[in-house]
């Protein structure tokens, strides 16, 4: 089956280099026209010419031949295509299954109005945000009744892995499943950390968070890695008592680091937490 897949999207790949060579004139990128074409658009031979390429490696790429190639070698070919961002974006997506490192890093972290109004309205399903280093940045009032007031939190204490491992509330309030719930927080991290590796930010948040916790060290070390999934939380609150919710999660449209996770509560938890939020308002 990933030979399969592997197959398709290496197809698609080569269709999509060849859409984007035919929409080009020589004239556009440059070059002198050397007479009739069979053919519109760029020759191989002159797209390799602009990216600096050989052309039967180039030819093997629009052929979807699985080769090797690198972000250095995708960004000569999307200057030498003018590619915009949204189609180098696209591919690098196809060749490396990956964005490109500067759009991860610049990947947008503050929500828009309409997102926020939409958490807000979720009077009473705890709701909330998080940018693509699992930084809360966004909350609704039920959230910081059932998990902890994000207002008051500082920046760090606002990262969800963090907390997972570092927080006393947290372990009151997961209890007996704080164990499972720090390991799949921990596996959903490090599967994140794979477009990331090698970076400043998160080797250094790694580290820090290695001192501090020896569970999150010892965990670490075992590469698991998980993605994110739905499910059911279990938490055992001091004031409310045991909350059952349904949680999902979904990622922005326009803004792929941002994941919003919704739960939602299940039988007398709405109730229970309603109580809760008109205390902190």
């Amino acid at each position: 089956m990933e030979q399969t897949s592997d197959a398709a999207r290496l197809e698609q790949l080569g269709q999509f280099l060849r859409t984007r060579r035919e929409r080009l004139s020589p004239a556009v990128v440059g070059l002198p026209d050397s007479g009739r074409r069979r053919t519109p658009g760029l020759r191989r031979s002159e797209v390799a010419v602009l990216a600096k390429v050989s052309v039967d490696w180039y030819t093997w790429l629009e052929q979807g031949r699985n080769i090797q190639v690198s972000a250095q070698v995708l960004d000569s070919i999307a200057k030498a295509l003018r590619l915009d961002g949204s189609e180098r974006k696209h591919l690098y997506m196809l060749a490396m299954r990956q964005l490109p490192a500067d759009v991860l890093q610049a990947e947008r972290t503050v929500v828009s109005k309409t997102l926020q109004s939409v958490l807000d309205r979720l009077a009473y399903s705890p709701a909330i945000v998080t940018d693509a280093r699992w930084n809360v940045v966004a909350w609704n009032l039920a959230a910081c009744a059932v998990v902890g007031d994000y207002r008051v939190m500082e920046e760090q204490e606002r990262n969800m892995v963090w907390r997972a491992f570092t927080s006393p509330y947290l372990r009151q309030l997961l209890r007996d499943k704080w164990e499972d719930h720090a390991k799949m927080r921990l596996a959903q991290f490090r599967a994140s950390y794979g477009s990331y590796a090698g970076d400043p930010w998160w080797e250094e948040f790694i580290a820090r968070l290695s001192a501090a916790s020896s569970h999150f060290r010892e965990w670490w070390a075992r590469h698991e890695v998980l993605p994110v999934s739905e499910g059911n939380k279990h938490y055992f609150h001091s004031e409310a008592g045991e909350l059952v919710l349904e949680h999902i999660t979904f990622q922005v449209s326009d803004a792929p680091g941002l994941q919003v996770m919704i739960n939602t509560p299940v039988g007398d938890t709405e109730e229970k937490i309603r109580r809760l939020v008109e205390k902190m308002k």
